[in-house]
């Protein structure tokens, strides 16, 4: 086989003929939720270079359908032996020579990174991330390891204030007593909306746990990372390794716990019942209070609320400042940049949001001034952070209030909402959550489609798209849309 194909044309169709072969092994379903967004690259001697949007994506292909996709390519190309996958941004991926298979480590070990700099380049700090692996080797290609922490999240960076302080004690309590081998409030439960610090503090324990005591055996997990393990483990036949493998921890830490769905919730519940019993620390992250979480059972809504729920509420302006005030002085200590009193006192008043926002702000200022020359003032800010400050005046609409309200409105139980269930009394009310999903929060598609029973983000988009065709063909339905957003936002 040649080492590329002979025109763009013929690889094509090739690729053509290799999905429909995929779609018709797979079925539609599963076509639609692994294979759709994949994209051919090249082929370069045995090996076939496939893109796909997301990191999960590429692992998930990668790991568990290789072999089905080499047999597509073999009814075209005999000699086709392997693939990789690898991800595209912002529709560009990075072409690939002939990749040589690293052999598999022989004893995963906690890697923690130590950087001089909190304010490390990008590029350093995603090869410096430290992951969090167990102590037992993962065999045939299990791979079980946890989330990557970001090495400039410790409790020395967190900025305290009155909305965060008792978060912000309680994590340093949980890490003194895993150091000391004693367990104090188990689990805990941190809540609070989008960009307020909780992945900070979950993040900040793992590393002072980890850096006094590197025998510990810590896992940090997000929601979606955990759900890959387990349906992987589920998939191979491995679901008692890898329930082994958490059940072993010291330190359990789940981020992101709302987007946590299905049978890997179920499995979280045994899995914290487990923990518990053992007296080892479980630590979990949400946008909302245990009661509000609609996948966990009220088994496990009990055991969360039993501990300690620790709730991170809006930053005071004061905050605000301090928070700013410590980006400002990074700013200046990294690249020699003033940040006048005044404008620290602008942003902290006007960005209201959170605290990305507040980073952000201080971001577009530097990236401003290092443009276009303009002294860091007051009237920059105005200019460059006008589109922050008018978000603050519109009222922040959780997705479980859009739930709640459009469940009520059309009588549909909010489960149903989140089933998979396609009947027309329940699909028309859950596309109309969707789209008011879209048009009321900052959550992106794919985070949209985690909330509603993990859907897909093409699906997001097209309920979308279908909600607004039907406000242009019927009348009485967008009169009724506006209403349940006046709702929504009163």
């Amino acid at each position: 086989m040649s080492g590329t194909q002979d025109s763009s044309e013929n690889q094509r169709e090739l690729w053509v003929r290799v999905r429909a072969r995929l779609k018709a092994s797979v079925g539609e379903d599963v076509f639609t939720s692994w294979f759709a967004r994949l994209e051919l690259e090249e082929i370069v001697e045995d090996l076939v270079h496939l893109s796909a949007p997301t990191r999960f994506l590429c692992s998930w292909v990668q790991s568990n359908y290789s072999d089905r996709i080499v047999e597509a390519f073999r009814n075209d190309l005999p000699d086709v032996a392997r693939i990789q996958v690898t991800m595209r941004v912002n529709g560009q991926v990075k072409r690939i020579m002939p990749v040589v298979e690293a052999p598999a480590p022989e004893a995963p070990v906690l890697e923690i990174a130590h950087s001089s700099s909190a304010a490390a380049s990008p590029s350093a700090s995603a090869a410096a991330q430290p992951r969090l692996v167990p102590q037992s080797t993962a065999k045939n290609g299990d791979a079980l390891s946890g989330s990557a922490i970001d090495p400039r999240m410790t409790f020395e960076t967190f900025v305290s204030g009155e909305a965060n302080d008792m978060a912000f004690g309680v994590a340093k309590q949980i890490a003194n007593a895993a150091i000391n081998n004693t367990v104090t409030f188990n689990p805990v439960f941190i809540h609070s909306s989008v960009g307020l610090g909780k992945s900070h503090l979950l993040n900040a324990i793992a590393h002072a746990v980890s850096e006094a005591d590197p025998s510990k055996n810590i896992v940090y997990l997000t929601a979606d990372h955990f759900m890959y393990h387990f349906i992987t483990a589920v998939q191979r036949q491995s679901a008692l390794g890898f329930k082994e493998w958490l059940r072993r921890v010291d330190l359990l830490l789940i981020d992101d716990m709302q987007f946590l769905q299905g049978k890997s919730a179920t499995e979280f519940g045994h899995t914290l019942g487990t923990l518990l019993t053992g007296a080892k620390q479980v630590v979990v992250a949400a946008d909302s209070p245990p009661r509000d979480l609609e996948m966990l059972d009220d088994r496990v809504k009990s055991r969360l609320s039993g501990g300690l729920v620790v709730p991170i509420q809006n930053f005071d302006v004061e905050l605000r400042r301090a928070i700013v005030q410590r980006r400002a002085d990074q700013v200046n200590s990294r690249f020699g940049m003033q940040f006048p009193t005044a404008v620290i006192d602008y942003i902290a008043r006007a960005v209201n949001s959170h605290g990305r926002d507040l980073d952000g702000a201080v971001n577009r200022l530097v990236a401003a001034n290092q443009l276009t020359g303009e002294l860091i003032t007051v009237p920059l800010a105005e200019k460059t952070l006008a589109d922050l400050i008018r978000a603050r005046d519109a009222k922040r609409v959780r997705i479980e209030d859009i739930l709640k309200i459009v469940s009520r409105h059309y009588k549909v139980p909010r489960n149903e909402l989140l089933s998979a269930r396609r009947s027309r009394d329940v699909v028309r009310p859950r596309q109309i959550a969707m789209f008011l999903a879209k048009a009321l929060t900052q959550r992106s598609l794919p985070e949209i489609g985690r909330r509603f029973g993990g859907r897909d983000h093409t699906t997001v988009l097209h309920s979308v798209r279908k909600v607004e065709q039907m406000i242009k063909d019927d009348v009485e339905l967008g009169q009724e849309i506006e209403l349940l957003k006046r709702m929504l936002e009163e």
